[in-house]
């Protein structure tokens, strides 16, 4: 009898781990996308698309698929659904794996204002820029709507979610992208602020350093916590080991 173990994310790190488990022997593997992103990456094994209905829904589905164990990769900032996903693994005793790709660090030259959310970082941001380079993805940009004065260059994979800055320019754009294409696009539209949330990892990091490099300030939405008693993981290595599949 195989072991089943459901995934739940479309990050890159779930997409990997996702192969991982598949080319095991006697491991079923189950991906299952929120549904956000039109177009998302070919994954191993099956897939479902949609929301549970909960923290209870996801738990009679680890019970009505016999799953041994749950992995949450989602996007460090879905708190929602690890928060589900931790209140299912207690209800039904199904070990959860929560894999989290580690924060970003600033070092010398950074010009950081960390902040705890995205109506933080709309209070505080006009009195750091006026042009304003927005990177925090499609969702929750009515937290910056009000601001009338500030122009913004509102860069997401998918089309954002109204209401939107008035003064905005939208780019549809996927990443990773080089230092050097964050420098000229910064250069371009003269931005003097990046606005950004904590997501770790490689594949957008170059805007940091295109900041960094320019002297921008950087506003960074830090990341919300973890339900209590969760430890993550930092990379899929470590989410096999931990599920015993090293």
């Amino acid at each position: 009898m195989s072991r089943h173990v459901l995934v739940l994310g479309g990050t890159a790190e779930a997409r990997e781990l996702a192969a991982a488990l598949a080319a095991r022997p006697g491991v079923r593997v189950t991906s299952s996308l929120a549904g956000r992103v039109s177009r998302p990456g070919a994954l191993a094994g099956d897939v479902r698309v949609g929301g549970f209905g909960g923290a209870d829904g996801l738990a009679g589905w680890l019970r009505e698929h016999d799953v041994a164990a749950t992995v949450d990769a989602t996007h460090p900032f879905a708190a929602g659904i690890t928060a589900n996903a931790a209140r299912a693994a207690d209800a039904t005793g199904v070990p959860l794996v929560v894999l989290r790709r580690p924060g970003w660090s600033a070092g010398p030259g950074d010009r950081w204002h960390e902040v705890p959310s995205l109506d933080a970082a709309a209070r505080l941001l006009p009195s750091v820029g006026s042009r304003v380079f927005l990177t925090t993805g499609r969702l929750g940009l009515a937290a910056f709507a009000g601001l009338t004065d500030l122009h913004f260059v509102v860069r997401s994979v998918e089309p954002p979610e109204p209401p939107m800055p008035p003064d905005a320019e939208l780019l549809l754009a996927r990443g990773p992208f080089t230092v050097a294409d964050e420098i000229a696009l910064l250069r371009e539209h003269r931005l003097d602020v990046l606005v950004t949330k904590d997501s770790g990892g490689a594949a957008t990091e170059a805007k940091l350093t295109a900041a960094r490099r320019l002297g921008l300030p950087v506003l960074l939405v830090r990341r919300p916590p973890l339900p209590p008693g969760v430890t993550p993981v930092p990379d899929v290595a470590s989410a096999l080991a931990r599920l015993g599949l090293a």
